[in-house]
């Protein structure tokens, strides 16, 4: 059997966990990797992941704000977090995935999201972002990721034209701005390499999307999107993703959706 590997941003998963769960019993991905689950260690729903068949976690949360988890069918060991830019918020989790054809290590990110101004001599939140960017860069080219390696969540950046709804008219607004997708384009190509398994599959002439606003009085007949979230795999792994997909529905699945939606990559079993 396939095995799927999911990012979500979910806003807050303690609000949305009946989504979640429910995402959970339609879907049956074999990992799911949350970003702002907004809530602390002790009070992320953990007895409610086990209970769904995800006995297995990895979390880093953070009261109010930010937080990753990462949970799975398949046993996860060696979990651990990184600090970036000496700005102590819970923004990676890590943790080795034993799921029968060999470990890998799947990192979870949330990157900053940057604010509104693209000056990061203005905006210390834009100079987070960059400074965040900076050292993935500089972390990624290191000798251990040369090999078993995933890394998935929202980076915050939409680095190709047909990854927003407007090229032209989004070029000096942050998630799609030069500095930024010039700097995510440095670390998918630059150390090791790494292969963006959604663009493996759906080709770049095709515009694809993974958040819409809230700001949008109609986010479906508008459409106005960014492909923010991603995943992504060292060589040996990306060659046995067969399949992958943005959840575009799932926008739409309450009265109070997360502004993302799932991206699921699939990979051919062992």
């Amino acid at each position: 059997m396939p095995v799927s590997v999911v990012t979500w941003n979910i806003n807050s998963v303690r609000l949305r966990l009946p989504m979640v769960l429910d995402f959970l019993q339609q879907y049956q991905p074999d990992v799911l990797m949350l970003q702002e689950i907004k809530c602390t260690n002790d009070q992320f729903p953990a007895k409610a992941f086990a209970e769904a068949g995800y006995p297995h976690q990895a979390v880093h949360g953070q009261k109010g704000y930010h937080g990753v988890a990462t949970v799975s069918k398949f046993p996860l060991s060696d979990v651990s977090s990184r600090v970036f830019c000496n700005i102590p918020e819970s923004r990676h989790v890590s943790a080795v995935l034993n799921w029968g054809r060999g470990p890998v290590t799947v990192h979870n990110f949330y990157i900053p999201a940057g604010g509104d101004e693209p000056d990061p001599e203005v905006n210390p939140k834009f100079k987070h972002k960059l400074g965040f960017l900076s050292e993935l860069t500089t972390w990624f080219s290191e000798p251990g990721f040369q090999r078993g390696h995933l890394i998935a969540g929202d980076f915050n950046v939409a680095p190709h034209e047909n990854d927003v709804w407007s090229h032209k008219q989004l070029l000096k607004i942050i998630s799609h701005t030069p500095v930024e997708t010039e700097a995510l384009e440095a670390i998918r190509s630059g150390g090791h390499g790494w292969t963006d398994l959604v663009r493996k599959h759906v080709p770049y002439d095709q515009k694809i999307y993974s958040w819409w606003s809230y700001r949008g009085i109609d986010w479906q007949k508008s459409d106005r999107g960014r492909r923010l979230d991603h995943i992504w795999a060292t060589s040996d792994v990306a060659e046995h993703c067969i399949a992958a997909e943005i959840i575009k529905p799932a926008r739409g699945w309450t009265d109070k959706p997360s502004d993302h939606v799932p991206v699921i990559a699939r990979f051919a079993g062992v």
